[in-house]
């Protein structure tokens, strides 16, 4: 059986799930390279096939198909455009999508850094309503952990506080929420 063309691939892959566009390139590049070498492994084998006398398969008298490396990366940028123009891949919805997943778990200093790492960002309108709603999700994800419980002493206090922190919760929120501000 053939193997999947890479713009199948990338389809696929979408299909799963929103990707970034940096995300689904370093795939997509990852999968072009895999591919680029196993073609270059059997024409390899083909040739040393062939010096030791052996008959050769119409499949191996082919040529070389597998290109070099800024072939690839042109290959998957033109194919990154193509899926962009047709809809396949739109970043904005990685962002919906990733805000989203995140938001019921992490504070939006996390969700924040998981974006830039795809070189995105929230827009205003989507950053107003997360900062607006952070409050309440701290004290969702403090109450599902923690039990509602107020800390006891400095020690739970300290950990409650690091578990909120580490969860992309600004210090401000964190406070509020272990005091038990309701407003």
């Amino acid at each position: 059986m053939k193997p999947l063309s890479l713009k199948m691939r990338a389809i696929a892959l979408l299909a799963q799930r929103e990707h970034s566009l940096m995300e689904l390139r370093g795939k997509l590049l990852r999968l072009a390279r895999a591919r680029a070498a196993e073609r270059a492994a059997q024409a390899e084998a083909a040739a040393a096939f062939a010096e030791e006398g052996g008959a050769q398969t119409p499949a191996m008298l082919e040529p070389e198909s597998g290109a070099a490396s800024p072939d690839l990366e042109i290959e998957v940028d033109t194919l990154l455009v193509w899926l962009q123009a047709q809809g396949y891949l739109d970043e904005s919805r990685f962002v919906e999508s990733r805000v989203h997943a995140r938001a019921a778990r992490y504070g939006n200093r996390r969700i924040q850094q998981e974006l830039s790492q795809h070189g995105l960002s929230l827009d205003a309108e989507a950053h107003a309503r997360l900062k607006d709603s952070e409050l309440e999700r701290a004290r969702e994800v403090w109450r599902r952990k923690f039990g509602g419980a107020a800390p006891e002493d400095a020690s739970a206090r300290a950990k409650q506080t690091r578990f909120l922190v580490g969860r992309g919760f600004s210090s401000e929120v964190v406070r509020r929420v272990l005091r038990g501000d309701h407003d």
